[in-house]
């Protein structure tokens, strides 16, 4: 889809947590269509952009949901908010991105996202879930700490709900002894660091990565030596911070990376 430039309507603004906040919009249906996993640009002032993850599936009701890091201390963080809240109208220019769902494959699914990252990835499961995906679903979702989960009942809504899906919680602190549930699995520490104790063989499975370029990166360098096929694997990192080869030769220096997401989370 070609990339154009709309108005959307305000509907609400919601604070998940102190430092995120859902924002809902609408517009006329034809002109929001996306793919799930693409994302858009926020009109900021004349001259700038600002890229989001839309974070849900097209609905076919005009309706987007953004899912929004707020950073007090960043002059641009803090007038994105002040602008989303008080405008009623915001100018956009969407759909972008090619790490799209690819609703033809029936390969097992690991998805993989970092703090917002998150926002990319319920696009993804939601457009999986209506498609009626019965193959493996494993989620994994890394934080610092367990407010972070920003959208916590969600994911355990989905391990409630589909027998299919798996989620595993990342976090940098303990989340205590009574986190952990049907289908839902706790890992202490770095991302990368979780998938290498726990995964034994990706070879079969599409893969998707959302979050900073040194979380994707870190990724991919654990998961290269469990089979991952470098053709089945999608991020947007790919498009902003290439690196060629993608998945370096056995032996060379694995990339260092945290749980870190970028400031649009996407």
């Amino acid at each position: 889809m070609t990339p154009r430039t709309l108005t959307c309507q305000v509907i609400s603004v919601e604070d998940l947590t102190p430092d995120v906040f859902r924002v809902q919009l609408e517009g006329r249906s034809e002109a929001v269509a996306h793919a799930p996993g693409q994302y858009l640009e926020l009109l900021l002032d004349d001259e700038t952009w600002v890229p989001f993850s839309i974070a849900n599936a097209h609905r076919g009701d005009g309706t987007i949901e953004l899912h929004i890091q707020h950073w007090p201390e960043r002059s641009n963080s803090q007038r994105l908010r002040e602008m989303i809240q008080q405008s009623q109208r915001l100018t956009l220019r969407m759909p972008s991105g090619e790490c799209v769902l690819d609703e033809t494959s029936g390969r097992p699914l690991l998805m993989v996202a970092a703090g917002t990252g998150f926002a990319q990835m319920k696009a993804l499961l939601e457009a999986a879930f209506a498609a009626n995906h019965d193959h493996p679903v494993s989620f994994w979702w890394a934080v610092r700490e367990r407010r972070d989960f920003y959208l916590e009942s969600l994911a355990r809504q989905w391990a409630e709900t589909h027998p299919n899906f798996a989620f595993h919680a990342v976090s940098e602190t303990p989340l205590g002894g009574t986190f952990a549930g049907p289908r839902i699995h706790v890992h202490l520490g770095r991302i990368d660091e979780a998938l290498a104790a726990t995964l034994t063989d990706v070879s079969g499975y599409d893969v998707y990565l959302s979050g900073s370029p040194g979380m994707v990166y870190a990724c991919i360098d654990t998961l290269a030596p469990l089979g991952l096929d470098a053709t089945r694997v999608h991020s947007d990192v790919f498009a902003y911070a290439p690196r060629d080869p993608l998945i370096p030769e056995s032996g060379d220096a694995r990339t260092q990376g945290d749980n870190a997401t970028p400031e649009n989370g996407s």
